[in-house]
């Protein structure tokens, strides 16, 4: 296909593409109105589920297609960067240097370190009831993890991190939630459909099926993030070229 083919194929769908934009948006309520269907149609569809957080219900119950596409896209993201940073014929590994934190930095981190990751658990397991969910939660854990590299180093963080239970953690996870999906249609009814008991309102054990896809976004994330680190750390801390190395040996000779 010629480069004045794909312009053109390109301004079509771009005009298509603003004309039906501006459409809807012609159809949008008036700014400063105190009419707000969408906002007074969430509310109640989250009260009707049984979820006290809105935005929860919002994200797996109403959109949950939306949530299933982006933890498809950061699911590939991190796989794309895993198969870019894989290790090339042309580089060897080498141990990694020991480096030297500061005593004061240290103590914060391995005091940090558990409080993050206990915060970032309970971000994760209430999403039905308070602001948060798998996506914060999971990138909290994940931070609080790497905690470990800067209050120690990264032999610390290698001896601390199971990547390789990580990395299944991720692809299991992310099938997971599309898996999950299939509930609603083995009972019947729609694709991401809420089909489990509600439970009692405001309980850790409402909202049916929001918590449970909800962990499973949260693992997703936090092992995605922990994994895609891993990759750029190794890069940094233990790779090198074979030039490198010869340079490295020849200069400690001399």
């Amino acid at each position: 296909m010629s480069r004045r083919v794909r312009t053109l194929l390109f301004l079509v769908s771009a005009a298509a593409f603003a004309v039906c934009f501006a459409l809807a948006c012609f159809r949008l309520p008036p700014f400063g109105t105190d009419h707000h269907p969408y906002g007074t149609r969430a509310v109640a569809a989250s009260l009707q589920q049984r979820t006290a957080n809105v935005v929860a219900s919002v994200t797996f119950d109403q959109r949950g297609l939306d949530t299933l596409g982006e933890e498809a896209l950061l699911f590939a993201a991190v796989l794309g960067a895993v198969v870019l940073l894989r290790r090339a014929r042309d580089e060897s590994a080498h141990d990694p240097e020991r480096l030297e934190v500061s005593p004061p930095i240290g103590l914060f981190g391995a005091l940090s370190l558990p409080v993050t990751l206990l915060v970032g658990g309970y971000i994760v397991a209430h999403v039905q009831l308070t602001p948060g969910g798998g996506f914060q939660g999971g990138i909290v854990l994940a931070t609080g993890l790497h905690l470990a590299y800067l209050a120690a180093d990264y032999r610390v963080l290698k001896r601390v991190r199971p990547l390789a239970t990580l990395h299944a953690a991720d692809a299991i996870a992310a099938g997971a939630f599309a898996a999950l999906g299939c509930a609603g249609l083995l009972a019947g009814g729609a694709y991401l459909e809420n089909v489990l008991p509600l439970g009692t309102f405001g309980a850790l054990s409402s909202a049916g099926l929001v918590p449970v896809v909800n962990v499973a976004v949260g693992v997703e994330v936090g092992s995605g993030i922990v994994v895609l680190l891993a990759h750029f750390l190794e890069q940094a801390h233990e790779m090198g070229s074979a030039g490198q190395e010869s340079e490295k040996g020849s200069g400690g000779a001399r």
